[in-house]
């Protein structure tokens, strides 16, 4: 018998978890394929919340999460938290999915270890390093010269994670919205990534403050507010 393929996927925050949960479950349960997962809690709190709604318990969790702890001390954290985890489990391919400290760090340390990286993402590009969008979509590979014969087009595992979430039962009129929809659309809100800080982030609440004037009778904003300062 041959041996399984070893897949180590590895995530840190909230939004990775969600996106990598269907991925981790699909490779659960496919013949020949021995799936580790690996946490970093880049995001601690956050991450929990998601790893407990789709089940997922992980295999290696190295804990990271500090009060206010600067990126260059996590980068490090994760490498040196990798290294026996990559090297413990020998993994064939390390996944990784999106854009944060956690992907950059734990794909650099499959890079020293010879182990090949998968990214999965799916998405646009803004071509600005400083406003990133770094996912990989057919149009942009098919521009930086990769064959159209290597490119396979599967979808984005988010939709995935957000169908699942919808076969379980839910009561939008309990908990903080009790009495508050009262009728009216619920328009879910997310604003957190560190670009857009400062003058971006007010042109977002300002367009949020003209649809609350403008459409209160029809809408209830909800904006679950990121525990980044």
């Amino acid at each position: 018998m041959a041996d399984p393929l070893r897949v180590l996927s590895v995530f840190g925050t909230r939004p990775e978890a969600i996106k990598m949960a269907p991925v981790v479950q699909q490779l659960g349960g496919t013949p020949g394929v021995l799936s580790r997962v690996c946490i970093t809690a880049q995001h601690r709190q956050m991450l929990d919340q998601v790893l407990e709604l789709f089940g997922l318990q992980p295999d290696y969790d190295l804990d990271l999460m500090k009060p206010d702890q600067p990126l260059n001390e996590l980068t490090a954290a994760v490498f040196t938290g990798l290294e026996p985890v990559l090297r413990g489990f020998g993994p064939d391919w390390v996944l990784v999915q999106g854009d944060t400290t956690t992907v950059m760090a734990a794909g650099l340390s499959a890079y020293y270890h010879r182990v090949r990286v998968g990214h999965v993402e799916a998405g646009l590009r803004t071509g600005d390093k400083w406003q990133p969008f770094p996912e990989w979509a057919r149009g942009n590979l098919l521009r930086e010269g990769v064959s159209e014969a290597s490119i396979r087009v599967t979808g984005n595992p988010v939709i995935d994670a957000l169908r699942q979430v919808l076969r379980q039962p839910c009561d939008l009129e309990a908990g903080p919205l009790h009495g508050r929809l009262d009728g009216r659309k619920l328009l879910l809100v997310t604003a957190h990534r560190r670009e857009n800080f400062g003058a971006p982030m007010e042109r977002i609440f300002g367009a949020l403050l003209r649809i609350a004037r403008e459409f209160e009778p029809l809408v209830q904003l909800v904006y679950p507010v990121h525990m980044n300062p």
